[in-house]
């Protein structure tokens, strides 16, 4: 199925990319060498899932010697589906009680990763905020397609609110985050949570977030063969979550969120995209339609940087801005911690 997307209205060199900020210029190196090491395409998903594997750390590693407990703990999945494993992080020797909380959600295309890719980030937050973090582990495609990924999240989700006092958290002050397809999981499981009357979701956090199925923006035709998460990845991807379905009316909108026709009542949204990746239109694109029906969403779109540049290039100048402005959205969403 990539072929005809490619297809769609593409002209080679029809759009010049946005070149990237040159302090992120070793980062992105450095990313392609460790993660892109190996096309993802069909045949070598399984390939790339096992190579993925070996650059994430032991969560022991992670931790080091950080003041938090770490806990798994096996839940009800979606009905009708396996159980599913949260990954539960607290501060050490701290009585939490209505305490913020971070769902966190990994990234990795849907098709790579688990729970503990992007994990000290989380960590970074409950420690922070002296909050409940979690972070769940989903069924991957193709072997688990659309909507597996989503319906094991929002489980996850619900889990983790009826369980609040339980865990010393608020459950008015759940904030969903993610990044790259972990951000599109975020925005799915808020429009489930709204649609389903299910858990208050303070906010969602949507970092370089995985949007739309179609792959057919400038942005995505501009980073074709280049850059980080490229078009063909993003294809891959895709065509593996969604099959036969991808491109038709067919496509259902909590996994592929821009499919969705109604973007009103959901929570304040912080969206986070590099100018030179090719999230960076269907990113802007969701942020219009929020505002459109009167809705909060606060929208960056960060010169010259790469899919996922914060991470990579963490003494950036453009990085410690991004930093600086999602900590200053936290404060706002949660005033009193």
């Amino acid at each position: 199925m990539t072929e005809p997307y490619r297809a769609a209205g593409y002209v080679a060199g029809q759009y010049p990319p946005v070149p990237y900020d040159p302090q992120l210029e070793a980062g992105l190196a450095g990313f392609l060498d460790m993660v892109e090491r190996i096309p993802l395409r069909k045949d070598t998903i399984l390939v790339n899932r096992d190579h993925f594997a070996t650059i994430i750390p032991p969560v022991e590693v992670m931790i080091g010697d950080l003041p938090v407990t770490v806990e798994d703990r096996t839940v009800p999945g979606p009905e009708g589906a396996p159980e599913i494993i949260l990954t539960i992080v607290k501060p050490r020797d701290v009585d939490l009680v209505d305490a913020p909380g971070f769902y966190c959600i990994h990234g990795g295309g849907m098709v790579l990763g688990n729970r503990y890719f992007g994990i000290a980030g989380l960590v970074g937050d409950v420690l922070r905020y002296n909050a409940v973090g979690v972070s769940v582990e989903y069924r991957l495609a193709p072997e688990h397609p659309a909507p597996a990924a989503v319906e094991d999240c929002y489980a996850g989700l619900v889990w983790m609110s009826e369980h609040a006092a339980e865990l010393g958290l608020d459950p008015t002050k759940i904030i969903v985050t993610g990044a790259s397809a972990g951000g599109g999981l975020s925005a799915g499981v808020s429009l489930l949570a709204r649609d389903r009357g299910g858990p208050h979701i303070a906010g969602q956090m949507l970092m370089c977030p995985m949007l739309d199925d179609r792959n057919t923006s400038v942005s995505t035709r501009q980073y074709d063969l280049r850059g980080a998460w490229d078009r063909n990845n993003n294809d891959c991807a895709w065509d593996a979550i969604l099959g036969e379905s991808r491109g038709t009316d067919q496509v259902g909108p909590y996994q592929v969120p821009a499919r969705m026709t109604d973007l009103s009542n959901l929570p304040p949204a912080f969206i986070d995209v590099g100018a030179a990746e090719i999230f960076r239109d269907e990113a802007t694109e969701y942020a219009l339609r929020i505002w459109a029906t009167g809705g909060q969403a606060e929208l960056h779109v960060w010169a010259g940087g790469y899919h996922g540049f914060a991470g990579f290039s963490p003494d950036a100048e453009v990085s410690r801005s991004a930093e600086a402005t999602r900590l200053s959205w936290l404060r706002r969403i949660l005033p009193d911690t």
